[in-house]
């Protein structure tokens, strides 16, 4: 085989990246041979300012968070110029055990839009942004080892399918509307706008700036922010000394209600 295996995601936690990477190095050992594999982490700002194209040798893993059901906003721009031209894709979409509504059939359409071949597609669960308890640990063994048999039944389609078959994977269209929380009285909310805070644990040591996907923390003070934020969550998560924390209102009711009505565990599904 002459194909790349390319691993591609935007994951603040590494959630993403445990189930891309994961993927793309079992296809690659199944071939038994020296097969190259290129990681492209566009988590970064930067990274993204780079225009990426394959090839009908490339074999493309790539995957995404799930934001509100969807595909995040903020990453449609660079989905967008990654320029296909025949090669093989499996899109994969992560998110919070809440639900992944209709992420994976827009980055599938994305994907074959922009010329794309959708071999497979998988639909994974990873602890949620908001939370430490939701999907705690997520992906852990469990799911590592559904990763392992997906990366295998994606090997033998590549080496026995001649002709490739269309897949259908969950989902409308068109699309639904984001989801959105509610408030105490049952009226949606816009939490969008709602930014950590700093507490006095901060050392100043500027992780966080350099973890902000959106480039969004100052520099200069890392309690302000100069963009926006997507609640992402690395910069709370990552923080060595716990520093960052939110305390709005709707934005706790809600992390409470996806901790309590979403606890029960749910499985990755799969497409192939």
């Amino acid at each position: 085989m002459n194909n790349t295996i390319n691993a591609l995601y935007f994951s603040a936690t590494d959630t993403t990246k445990k189930v891309v990477t994961g993927i793309a190095k079992k296809v690659a050992e199944n071939f038994g041979q020296e097969i190259a594999i290129n990681v492209i982490d566009f988590t970064s700002p930067g990274v993204r300012l780079k225009p990426v194209s394959f090839s009908e040798e490339d074999v493309v893993i790539i995957g995404v968070p799930v934001y509100a059901g969807r595909v995040p906003n903020v990453l449609l721009k660079y989905l967008n110029f990654i320029q296909g031209k025949g090669a093989l894709a499996i899109p994969v979409v992560v998110y919070g055990n809440r639900n992944y509504d209709d992420a994976l059939i827009e980055l599938k359409d994305i994907l074959e839009f922009n010329g794309f071949k959708v071999l497979a597609a998988g639909a994974f669960i990873g602890e949620h942004a908001f939370s430490v308890t939701l999907a705690q640990g997520r992906p852990d063994e469990k799911d590592l080892a559904i990763v392992s048999d997906f990366a295998d039944q994606i090997y033998t389609k590549l080496t026995t399918q001649k002709e490739l078959q269309p897949i259908v994977v969950e989902g409308h269209q068109p699309y639904r509307k984001h989801y959105m929380p509610k408030n105490k009285d049952g009226s949606p909310v816009d939490i969008r706008k709602v930014v950590p805070k700093t507490n006095d644990s901060c050392t100043d040591c500027k992780l966080c700036v350099e973890l902000c996907p959106m480039g969004s923390i100052d520099a200069e003070d890392v309690s302000k922010l100069n963009g926006i934020c997507i609640k992402c969550c690395a910069c709370l998560k990552k923080c060595p000394v716990q520093a960052k924390y939110f305390d709005d209102e709707d934005y706790l009711r809600h992390k409470q209600e996806l901790e309590v009505e979403f606890a029960l565990r749910r499985e990755p599904e799969l497409f192939i």
